[in-house]
């Protein structure tokens, strides 16, 4: 997302709202403060799996927020054979120290 002064804005509206069109957001400032933003229509940074405090944040510009995963991007792993506690497996992993 990017920022802009209402000056810079106002001096090169449709190179932003171009940017706009495009998917990239756009966070207005006046004097260093965000005053709005612009995204395309339907593209939002409410969203019920995001804390309300961290929407916030991203609304004032100063976290971005990253894009949802797709579950596939994380395979599942296989289940080891062995159930071990973790006091187990320290002390396997140790060895005789």
């Amino acid at each position: 997302m990017k920022t802009v002064g209402v000056r810079e804005l106002k001096n090169r509206l449709s190179e932003y709202i171009r940017q706009v069109r495009l998917g990239e957001g756009v966070l207005v400032t006046d004097r260093g403060a965000v005053v709005a933003e612009l995204t395309s229509p339907g593209q939002s940074t409410a969203d019920a799996s995001v804390p309300p405090g961290l929407a916030a944040l991203a609304r004032r510009g100063l976290v971005t927020l990253a894009a949802p995963a797709e579950r596939r991007s994380y395979p599942r792993l296989p289940r080891t054979r062995r159930r071990h506690t973790a006091m187990q497996l320290l002390d396997e992993e140790r060895g005789e120290r």
